[in-house]
């Protein structure tokens, strides 16, 4: 007998992503997740700054059977955010997930950094996942009474490693989540994170990246192997999926183990 333990839960829902684009057919976390999800289902609404990126998606998804549909929009804009979920609305009258999957790096101390890049970090690292949020959240409510967000942070959120203002953004974001986990979790809708690991993706080898480098990457993991979008992907359909219907507020690291060592300085974000 199959029980609801045996069913993802995907089948027919809708999600949100943002940053859901990739250079070329390349695959970043964000179009990973868009993939994987419309695999099992899901309706997507694939969201990017770039609207070719997230067409592209859209088109991959396509490809294979998929139900998918690309919205430009800059998630630092309370306006632009607003106008995605209620493109979803729009499209299929409910939204169940939302993943918020943007971010920008940075490096340097706090002597170092700039004060106004400080605060770009923070905009883009912590604050569009304020404003997707909250206007996500009463949709999910409203129209599919619950549902399950994830929001993507960094290892670098739990080892700092000369990224100060990206260390902090990406800390923030853990605190953001549990504070959301405990704020709705009486409106049926779960919270999670998901720290990842150096993923070769192409928002880290579009900046270029030597063999050795990348080499080196992988030799940092405990399982001395890079991890990649999918990776990242799988994690998000597993904590939007029913396996994790009793899992919220929590953070998932996604790094082979690369925590499990001691820190090393490297030139690539996490």
């Amino acid at each position: 007998m199959q029980g609801p333990e045996d069913d993802a839960g995907l089948a027919g829902k809708v999600a949100l992503i943002s940053g859901g684009g990739a250079a070329g057919d390349g695959i970043g976390n964000g179009r990973a997740a868009a993939i994987l999800l419309a695999r099992a289902g899901a309706k997507v609404l694939v969201a990017d700054r770039d609207l070719k990126l997230a067409e592209r998606t859209v088109e991959m998804i396509a490809a294979e059977g998929g139900t998918a549909a690309a919205h430009g929009g800059d998630v630092t804009s309370e306006t632009d955010c607003k106008t995605l979920v209620e493109a979803a609305l729009d499209r299929w009258g409910r939204l169940d997930f939302l993943d918020n999957n943007v971010g920008i790096g940075s490096r340097g101390s706090v002597v170092d950094e700039a004060p106004e890049q400080y605060r770009r970090v923070m905009q883009v690292n912590v604050e569009t996942m304020f404003l997707l949020s909250k206007h996500a959240i009463p949709a999910m409510i409203k129209t599919a009474r619950g549902g399950a967000i994830v929001n993507i942070s960094s290892i670098s959120a739990l080892r700092p490693r000369g990224l100060t203002s990206y260390t902090t953004s990406k800390a923030a974001i853990i605190g953001l989540t549990r504070a959301m986990a405990v704020d709705h979790g009486r409106d049926n809708i779960r919270v999670n994170c998901i720290c990842p690991g150096p993923m070769y993706t192409p928002m880290v080898y579009a900046r270029g990246m030597s063999e050795q480098a990348r080499a080196q990457r992988a030799n940092a993991s405990v399982l001395k192997t890079e991890g990649t979008g999918w990776d990242v992907g799988h994690a998000v359909k597993f904590l939007l999926s029913n396996f994790a219907r009793y899992i919220t507020g929590q953070v998932l690291v996604v790094d082979g183990g690369v925590t499990l060592q001691a820190p090393e300085r490297e030139s690539q974000e996490h």
